[in-house]
């Protein structure tokens, strides 16, 4: 005989403070998107890739959380959407408007509508295909996805913090990478997910040396080290629209 369990009335009215956490860390993603804005039109263009940088790190975060925790919700979901298009759409357009676009003046920004546009288009897409049951698999993503879009927007920007080549002189080449990555995010091409990432035993010590030297870099050639990760996901990206050109491409 089943048994009815009847809550108590007490505590209908309250929701448990880890059903919370991950919607506190979309709203804490979020404001790092915005304060990011605020240091571009300040100048400090630094601390506002820095902010993007954690902003993506907090967007994988508050996922993570909600499936840890079961407290997925289409509330959070949609909550997400928004912070993703703030933080990886318009923040990094608009940085990267401040640091090389203003002098092409309505060029350069039509670029940015073009790219924060292409950003919003992804995510739209995205929900619609989660809404109709048919989420992108776990081993791979359509089209390059919004934070990851952010960063490779933010390439220019990396280069010219490490000292490699100041791209400030040539702001035309800057606002069609720009437009560029924009059509990336809103492409049909199967792009690298972590989740499906699988390391051979002969290769884990390795990796763990990567990371070591990964973290070193961090704190003290970050901009490098962002340009570098930058490229190896290029290199990924080639390497799966080559597989998609392959007759036998499922």
């Amino acid at each position: 005989m089943k048994k009815f369990i009847r809550r108590d009335p007490q505590h209908r009215d309250q929701v448990p403070f880890l059903q919370l956490l991950p919607n506190l860390v979309t709203l804490s993603g979020m404001c790092l998107g915005l304060t990011s804005i605020r240091f571009a039109m300040d100048g400090r263009y630094d601390g506002a890739a820095l902010l993007l940088l954690l902003a993506a790190l907090m967007d994988g975060l508050d996922g993570l959380l909600a499936r840890r925790l079961n407290a997925t919700s289409n509330f959070g979901a949609e909550l997400d959407s928004l912070s993703d298009f703030l933080c990886f759409g318009v923040a990094p357009g608009l940085l990267i408007y401040r640091f090389f676009l203003e002098p092409s003046n309505n060029f350069g920004w039509i670029f940015v509508l073009v790219f924060a546009a292409a950003c919003c288009l992804r995510l739209a897409r995205f929900n619609v295909m989660r809404d109709e049951n048919e989420a992108e698999t776990s081993h791979h993503f359509l089209g390059v996805p919004a934070p990851a879009g952010a960063m490779l927007g933010l390439l220019p920007l990396f280069v010219s913090l490490a000292g490699i080549v100041d791209l400030r002189p040539v702001p035309h080449l800057v606002a069609f990478w720009l437009g560029f990555v924009g059509v990336l995010m809103i492409s049909r091409l199967r792009t690298f997910s972590p989740k499906a990432m699988r390391i051979p035993r002969a290769l884990v010590g390795l990796m763990m040396f990567a990371t070591v030297v990964a973290v070193g870099l961090m704190f003290t050639r970050i901009w490098l080290l962002l340009t570098a990760l930058d490229l190896i996901y290029l290199a990924l990206l080639v390497h799966a629209a080559l597989q998609a050109r392959r007759p036998d491409a499922g």
